[in-house]
Formats: structure tokens, sequence, C-alpha cells
């Protein structure tokens, strides 16, 4: 479980392309202190397990389902990357929760100047644009950010200065491609109300059938 609070932007450092995985190493300051062999590391959103560690690098296996929907199958030695620690006692939770289970890739659209913040527009999945509604949670390459508003094919978010220099996409250019992960609570939401919707539909048809009327 994380925050989405990101702690630091790193770096990767290597990519080793094996037949079943991809090896990437990550280099940083502060993440890779008291790591251990199988801790969770978030990695642009994505939970990672430390599977070497060298120093200030983590390296962690990434499976093909993995790559096929993240944006880790485009990292390139040298690209930056959000890097975040599970939580744990003493550290705040600041954020919100976030499982490090990405749902999908979505597309920088726009960006826009607001005094000095910045509002940036997503081209998200339909299908997942049900879990998204103003001032709602969503996670972007592992950063925790509220919803501002929106439309048929997306949703904005606005970054306050301090996290334009925080996340790796803080300066990204319209077509960058991130990590979202929907908030989980609107899903178990959903999956909660579509039983108790079937039974009452049940029950109507039921009624209905009863209805001497009918």
């Amino acid at each position: 479980m994380f925050t989405g609070i990101v702690e630091e932007i790193g770096r990767v450092a290597a990519i080793e392309k094996r037949p079943e995985l991809v090896r990437l190493t990550t280099e940083g300051r502060l993440v890779h202190e008291a790591a251990q062999l199988g801790d969770s590391i978030a990695v642009n959103g994505v939970c990672l397990t430390v599977v070497a560690i060298a120093g200030n690098r983590l390296a962690f296996d990434a499976v093909p389902e993995t790559l096929r929907k993240t944006n880790l199958g485009r990292l390139e030695v040298g690209s930056p990357v959000d890097l975040e620690r599970p939580v744990s006692t003493g550290r705040p939770m600041g954020g919100h929760y976030v499982q490090g289970h990405v749902d999908a890739t979505i597309t920088l659209r726009s960006r826009a100047p607001d005094g000095d913040a910045v509002t940036v527009w997503f081209d998200a999945p339909p299908a997942l644009l049900r879990y998204v509604v103003p001032k709602g949670f969503v996670t972007v390459d592992g950063a925790s950010l509220t919803v501002v508003e929106t439309d048929a094919g997306g949703f904005s978010v606005t970054l306050i200065p301090h996290t334009q220099i925080a996340v790796v996409f803080g300066e990204a250019a319209p077509g960058y491609v991130a990590n979202l992960e929907v908030d989980v609570m609107a899903k178990y939401v959903e999956r909660m109300l579509t039983g108790r919707l079937a039974a009452v539909e049940a029950r109507l048809a039921a009624l209905e059938q009863a209805d001497p009327r009918g």
C-alpha cells in the first residue's frame, strides 16, 4: 500500500531484457535506504518487488503483463521515474490509499498555465472514466491527485508549483504516456451497489409477474 506522495524522482540505471521478463534497475538518493530483498517500491506508480540491491540501485523484474499495461516498457536508460516506498509506521498518510496496481495508461492531452499552477488534461479509456469524478482521487505515475473536471474523453488535474518539479510528468509535453490507477474505493462501491441493484431488479420483476393486472 502506498500514499501517492512521490518521495523522489530517480532514474533508470539499467535495463536487461530477458526471455520472459525485463529487469529494470533504478537509481535514487532516498528509497534505497534500508531497502531489503522482497520489499515493494512504487516505480511510476507500479508496485514492484526488489530482487537485487547494489548501493543506491534497486533492481526489479517486470513481466510482460506489467509492460503491456504500464509505461515501464517505454523507459530507457536515463529515463526519470517517480519512486515511493510503501506506507510504514512513522510516515504520514498524506495522499490516499494507492495499491500500485495500474489500471491502464493515459495520454497527456494538453497543459495550460493557471497562475503559478498548471492545468493538465489527460485522455483516458472510457471504461475507467466512470470511476473518475470531480474532487475525487486518481493516481498518475504514482502521484495522488485531485480531479478538477471530467469530459467524455478524460479528466483534468491541477499541478501546484511543488508538484510540477516533484513528479516526472510535471513538465511533460502533450503526448506523454502516464500510468493511471483509479480510486479502488470506487470499485468497491460499484461492486456492492451492483449486487444490491440486481437483487432489487429481480424482486421488482417477481412482483410484476405476480400482479394479476400485469
